[in-house]
């Protein structure tokens, strides 16, 4: 029986049905009175705020749904757990090199991102990576030059080389990550031209094929990285000129969002094996970058689903450095400075997204008449017979006859022999059999037979979210990315409807119908009725990576707000930066139209009404302040 059925409901009933506190790594859950918190640890003990209060706070201050809110405190946490876990981790097993956090910068290029990762990472010394010109001038930017490390990865032509060496003439240790033999040359060139040494890293490309969705990166077949032979032929070229003591790094690249530990295992120890015969190529290395792949829990599951994850944080960090240990300690090699670019897991959990519900689409059936008028066709007869027939013994029989005499009428009304009306009144009874079906099924303890597995779904709710997939959850419609989804209030309510959500895009695309569930993926989730007159506002959580840069502009939808909040150790909050979303303005801007150019054709439109007697003066700036007022309006849905 459907657990959701119980008469009473708490908000831990909520917490077992969205599973947040699997998925939540401890940053949220569930207060007593129905509310999603997020839960910050401080030095004497955890602190929470509801979402709600900081909802009704950004409100206040004039800021629309969607909202973007970013909790600081997360993201500092994380950088604090990841450097910790390593360091740990080194002590424990005597380990004789240290750890170095990279973030990539590519993962989340916002200002408010980078800041925050330079300014509260500086105590570990965590570096920046950087694959493009644009990048490492935001990295040159917001690190200090005391030997911050920014990794420098991607194609690098003259310009991007010229500005690394000489960044290191400030103190910046930027070190070239080799993806191709093409780009020693220009190294070797520049580095002479400027009489500045650089240093070099190399990436190889590992055999070792690892698990998930991102596993493109990884294998023979990978785009990026150096085979075998090229990487002899680079250390060869280094050595003929006497820049062998250059090359200190070793990048290999494992994957991204890898759900078995056993995969980074195999990998870690395939890399090992390069960095040891660098070593005995005579270079004098120093740092192994195993790059990103730690992965982001999305379902919750701790399994090895491609969105889920099955180690901690802890067995990632201990096995690394015991497979580096247990590979080098044989060979006699020095212990590196581990390095990890781990972009997801650091920015994950920091943005959520909040939007309110502005409709719903029900399907459920409108009252049925006694008895069918006598003129209706046979099968319209039928139907009525199934529905007064309808027991929980006779569900599969009953639902068999009600699809094969749907599929009738349909054929019936495109040939034109029965009506509108009598095909509203038929598809109105076939509505109202399949949810008595539904009903039954949720009371009963059987098994679900195979056809009606997917009837709740068709059955379900449509509630229109004041959002743009496209833009904010650009994953979600790319490549079926997982996000936890839930209302972020009333969560001390039994939720009784069944939904999908579906944006505020003119595509049949933007909605979002798979979420999260014990055993994997469900498509529909659970929500509550919306009450007239108050707002419904749901969260989608863990989209602080790659969501913001990759959104797309689709119907012309922009950036939404944004808000930053730092939560203090009393438990109040602080909102410490809001950025408004697009305009309508600024979004014609993107795509090259000129608000002003567009206003002075739209008032030459408008005067010529008035020379045709279609509109007065007055209506004339009426309509004029009204169009002024759209240009500058946000994009979104709203009251």
């Amino acid at each position: 029986m459907n657990p959701r059925l119980k008469q009473d409901w708490t908000s831990e009933d909520s917490a077992r049905l969205y599973r947040v506190r699997d998925w939540g790594a401890g940053y949220f859950d569930l207060s007593a009175k129905g509310e999603v918190t997020v839960k910050v640890p401080f030095p004497s003990g955890d602190v929470q705020v509801s979402l709600m209060e900081i909802v009704s706070g950004v409100s206040e201050r004039g800021l629309q749904m969607p909202l973007l809110l970013r909790i600081e405190n997360l993201l500092d946490a994380r950088i604090a757990l990841l450097n910790e876990s390593f360091r740990a981790s080194i002590e424990q097993k005597k380990y004789g090199g240290r750890y170095q956090g990279v973030f990539p910068i590519k993962v989340n290029q916002q200002r408010q991102v980078i800041e925050e990762i330079a300014k509260f990472g500086a105590r570990y010394s965590h570096g920046l990576e950087a694959g493009s010109k644009a990048e490492l001038i935001i990295a040159l930017s917001s690190l200090p030059g005391n030997d911050s490390m920014v990794v420098c990865n991607g194609y690098k032509d003259r310009e991007f080389i010229d500005l690394g060496l000489r960044a290191r003439k400030l103190g910046y240790r930027c070190i070239f990550v080799i993806e191709t033999p093409a780009e020693l040359p220009i190294i070797i060139e520049r580095s002479k031209a400027l009489g500045i040494r650089p240093f070099i890293g190399m990436r190889a490309k590992l055999a070792t094929t690892v698990g998930g969705h991102w596993n493109k990166t990884s294998g023979d077949r990978s785009i990026f990285g150096l085979t075998t032979t090229q990487l002899i032929e680079i250390v060869d070229a280094l050595k003929k000129h006497d820049m062998l003591d250059c090359l200190q790094l070793l990048h290999c690249h494992l994957g991204s969002q890898i759900p078995n530990i056993r995969d980074i295992r195999q990998a870690v120890m395939e890399a090992c094996r390069y960095y040891i015969n660098l070593v005995q190529e005579g270079a004098p290395m120093g740092y192994l970058d195993l790059g990103g792949g730690l992965a982001v829990d999305y379902l919750g599951s701790r399994s090895n689903h491609t969105q889920s994850m099955n180690y901690t944080l802890d067995e990632y960090c201990t096995d690394i450095v015991e497979v580096i240990m247990e590979s080098l300690d044989p060979a006699g090699v020095t212990h590196p400075t581990i390095v990890t670019e781990s972009g997801r897991p650091t920015v994950a959990y920091y943005s959520l997204l909040v939007f309110n519900v502005f409709d719903v689409m029900h399907f459920e059936p409108a009252p049925v008449p006694e008895a069918p008028p006598p003129q209706e066709s046979p099968l319209i007869h039928n139907l009525y017979e199934t529905l007064q027939r309808l027991t929980p013994a006779t569900i599969q029989h009953s639902f068999n006859n009600t699809a094969f005499y749907r599929d009738e009428i349909r054929e019936m009304f495109k040939r034109g022999q029965i009506s509108l009306r009598s095909r509203a009144l038929a598809e109105n009874l076939v509505l109202e059999i399949f949810r008595r079906i539904v009903d039954h099924l949720e009371t009963s303890d059987g098994e679900i037979p195979p056809e009606l597995t997917g009837l709740r779904e068709q059955l379900a709710d449509i509630y229109y979210g004041n959002l743009s997939v496209f833009q904010s959850l650009p994953d979600h419609w790319a490549i079926g990315q997982i996000f936890p989804v839930m209302p972020i209030h009333r969560l001390d309510e039994r939720p009784s409807r069944e939904a999908i959500i579906a944006d505020i895009t003119c595509d049949s695309d933007g909605r979002i119908d798979h979420f999260i569930d014990l055993h994997g993926t469900r498509k529909t989730l659970p929500l509550h009725p919306v009450k007239p007159g108050e707002e419904y506002y749901i969260g989608v959580f863990l989209v602080g990576a790659y969501q913001e840069t990759l959104g797309d502009l689709h119907n012309l939808f922009g950036d939404t707000n944004v808000v930053s909040v730092r939560v203090n150790e009393d438990g109040s909050f602080d909102v410490t930066r809001e950025n408004q979303g697009d305009s309508i303005a600024d979004i014609l801007g993107y795509v090259q139209y000129n608000a002003k150019d567009i206003q002075e054709r739209f008032r030459r439109t408008a005067e010529q009404a008035v020379r045709r007697g279609a509109i007065s003066v007055a209506e004339r700036q009426e309509i004029l302040e009204g169009f002024s007022a759209g240009l500058r309006g946000y994009t979104y849905y709203g009251r």
